[in-house]
Parts: structure tokens; sequence; C-alpha cells
């Protein structure tokens, strides 16, 4: 796995669209470029994307909790393929294997973990989607945030997301 760079925000809000003053809100997100060893081929056996999904779950996870400075409420997990790669790309990151190691980090999990991918240009943004980590239809936690990394994904790299 080559990553080329790791991307760390922190949002805090304090108050709402109308803005009234809310209970405070803490998104964190991560995001990894790494340089996607499927693009431009066909290849039918994705597993080494898996295994991507797998490493960066747990080491980036980890992190995030740290910058949380509470325990995690809500998660969710999101990823971008440059041009020369496969929507395929981005499911074999996200899906197999990056939720057990999240899940562990997070301290549980008992969604699933919503999710979002598609193939894009140099730029492009994606919408990370978040879902209460224990309680599926818990509305108030049904939430997204927008990322995007300037220079990524080149059309060889996936941008890897999670909150």
């Amino acid at each position: 796995m080559v990553i080329r760079k790791t991307i760390f925000t922190k949002e805090i809000i304090t108050a709402d669209e109308m803005v009234r003053t809310c209970d405070q809100i803490t998104r964190v997100a991560a995001m990894a470029v790494v340089r996607n060893p499927f693009a431009g081929m066909h290849q039918d056996d994705l597993s080494l994307l898996f295994d991507v999904g797998a490493q960066l779950g747990g080491a980036l996870t980890q992190e995030l909790v740290n910058m949380l400075g509470g325990p995690p409420i809500a998660y969710g997990k999101a990823a971008i393929v440059g041009s020369a790669g496969a929507m395929e790309h981005s499911a074999a990151v996200l899906h197999p294997s990056l939720g057990k190691p999240v899940r562990a980090a997070v301290g549980g999990g008992k969604s699933l973990m919503p999710s979002n991918h598609k193939v894009a240009a140099l730029g492009a943004s994606i919408d990370l989607p978040l879902g209460h980590k224990d309680e599926a239809w818990s509305f108030d936690h049904i939430d997204t945030t927008t990322l995007w990394v300037p220079d990524a994904p080149r059309e060889d790299e996936i941008v890897l997301s999670f909150g």
C-alpha cells in the first residue's frame, strides 16, 4: 500500500442552521490518499484493496477517536476512485474489511456504516454520510459532511474517507 498523504479534519458546531445556540456537535474525519494498484486494468481479485481498508480503518479511526475528546456516537465511510479506476475499487476498499477495525476503535457499532462512493476527477468532493453507530433509526444522528482533497484523487489514486 502506497499512501501519498493523510488529512484529518475537525468541525465543532455550536449553533444550528437558524444561528441558535445548540448542544455542541463535533465531527471528525480522516482522508487517506492511496495509490490504486488496479488503476487502468481489469482485475477480478480485489482482495489487496480489502486489506487497504482494514489497515487504514484501524489506524486512522483511533486518531479520530482521540480527536473527539469523548466517545464516538456516529460513523460513516466514503471513497473516491480516480478516473483510471472502477467503481468496484472503492467498494472493495470500503465494504469487506473496513468495518471490523473501525468498530473496534469506536467501541462497538451495531448499525451498518453508511457509505458513499464514486469515480471522479481531481479535486472532487464527496458527501460522507454519518449515522448512529448503535441505533440505525436515530434520525437525530443522520448527518452528512462534505470532504475533498484539492489535489486528489489523481487518476491512479483512491481517496478513502471515514468519520
